[in-house]
């Protein structure tokens, strides 16, 4: 028998800073490091792992494209790291260039060159310690795909049973050695978890999944199929820790305690090295971002994406009245903090809305138009596991979910009538992937007119219109009405 304490972390979104709550400093990777090295020092066996997503959230990161996170991360020290969705919003060649930057092992398991089936990375890295060999597995969510449209050559296993069948063959393949413990490494989400726990054969010997992706917060780890499962919610405010007895005669688990750690100034002690490092980079954006763009006349929220909000229905009408449309379908997952304002620089605008494409303009007739939100709004949406759409003014859609179709969708007060055609305006990225996010095809869009960049900057447009109009204000107002 051994004593393992594994500490995870998953979706830190560049959340680097500690915050000012009730007095006390919360979060912040300063603090977060000092647990840790105070676990270190107190433990004989201790393994730190990321999750996914250290990316994507800050202007730090946003700044030097994720340079900056990868030197932050060397400093943090994690023993093992598996990539996100959002490690690829600069672009592959950009991670892979990245990753020859990190101090750390990234293992991922299915993302592969489509021409030749190479692997991007490693799949799995053996850490041993104290005459143990902990094996880990990196898997990745399917969004990755999503994001990795814009190069042809990339592909990855995308399906849950697909990614158990690739761990069972990872895990076959180094029974000859004698792997004490195994971990997955996933960026799935938990109810993906959950399928891909179920799907593993228990004489693979997985042990283990701790996950990332859909930012839960988790009293005690879940067991299915005698495997455990732990997410630690989001950004730097937890961690979690295991405390794991290792038996090492049957390579299984004897017994393990767990909890969510609160990252906090009352029992972390601070990393001052590691804080002298972000405030090199702080300084910087902090001097090229802090001048104000507006001032809204309260703050605005965004608190979850599977819903009409404020801030989103601010930004969608931004774009709707600048660039002329009769409608934008803004992707909700675009607004990556939960409130903004009421007084707004350009810093915490930019973290608020970092991605920066273009808008295309299509013309959709009224019965492709309903498929398109038919879709948006299928079971999935309320599972928030699915893009959602925040809409322009003028739409109120009235969606019966027991029936699953709508009692009422209309333009301006009007039924949309099949024969109707709007201008309908998309970024890019949510453009690139109509089919898989709205169930159309490029050829449907294609049919009245060929779509159009209208704009090739989000941001461009935003600024300006709050840099030219001051309290502004916005509201929940039924444009999305789910009943029964």
């Amino acid at each position: 028998m051994k004593k393992l304490t594994i500490l995870h972390s998953n979706d830190m979104h560049g959340d680097f800073l500690a915050e000012k709550i009730d007095d006390n400093l919360v979060g912040g990777v300063s603090m977060l490091s000092g647990y840790i090295g105070k676990v270190r020092e107190k433990e004989k066996n201790v393994i730190y792992a990321i999750a996914g997503d250290m990316f994507r959230g800050s202007i730090i990161d946003a700044e030097y494209k994720g340079i900056s996170t990868i030197e932050i991360m060397n400093a943090l020290s994690p023993d093992i790291v598996t990539l996100g969705n959002h490690e690829i919003d600069y672009g592959i060649a950009h991670l892979l260039f990245i990753e020859k930057c990190a101090q750390f092992p990234i293992t991922n398991a299915n993302l592969y060159i489509k021409t030749n089936g190479a692997r991007l990375f490693s799949p799995y890295k053996i850490i041993e310690i104290d005459g143990m060999r902990i094996l880990f597995i990196g898997l990745i969510t399917e969004e990755v795909l999503a994001q990795a449209k814009q190069d042809p050559l990339i592909g990855a296993l995308i399906d849950t049973t697909d990614a158990a069948k690739e761990v069972g063959r990872i895990c076959n393949a180094y029974k000859a050695i004698d792997i004490d413990f195994t971990v997955l490494l996933t960026h799935i989400g938990y109810e993906e978890d959950l399928k891909l726990a179920e799907l593993l054969n228990p004489e693979w010997g997985v042990d283990l999944i701790i996950g990332g992706h859909s930012h839960t917060f988790m009293e005690q780890p879940a067991k299915v199929n005698d495997i455990l499962i732990a997410h630690a919610g989001t950004g730097t405010d937890v961690v979690g820790h295991f405390d794991i007895i290792v038996n090492t005669d049957t390579n299984s688990v004897e017994s393990y305690e767990w909890k969510l750690v609160p990252i906090d100034d009352t029992h972390c002690p601070r990393d001052l090295q590691l804080e002298e490092l972000i405030e090199k980079y702080k300084a910087v954006t902090d001097k090229k971002y802090a001048h104000i763009v507006t001032r809204f006349t309260r703050t605005l929220t965004h608190p979850q994406r599977n819903t009409e909000t404020a801030l989103g229905n601010l930004f969608a009408d931004i774009f709707k009245e600048s660039l002329g449309l009769d409608i934008m379908l803004l992707g909700s997952g675009s607004i990556r903090n939960k409130q903004l304002g009421a007084l707004v620089d350009y810093g915490k605008l930019k973290e608020t809305f970092p991605y920066d494409d273009g808008i295309y303009m299509m013309k959709i007739n009224g019965a492709k138009f309903k498929k398109m939100m038919k879709y948006m709004l299928r079971d999935e949406a309320f599972l928030g596991t699915t893009e959602f759409y925040q809409l322009s003014k003028g739409l109120k859609l009235v969606y019966s979910k027991s029936k699953r179709e709508f009692e009422s969708i209309a333009y301006n007060g009007k039924e949309i009538e099949d024969n109707d055609v709007f201008t309908v305006g998309m970024q890019n990225f949510h453009f690139s992937n109509l089919e898989d996010f709205l169930g159309i095809s490029f050829k449907e869009v294609e049919e009245i007119q060929k779509p159009r960049i209208v704009s090739t900057s989000c941001l461009d447009v935003i600024e300006e219109y709050l840099s030219s109009n001051q309290l502004l204000d916005s509201d929940v107002e039924g444009r999305i009405e789910i009943i029964d």
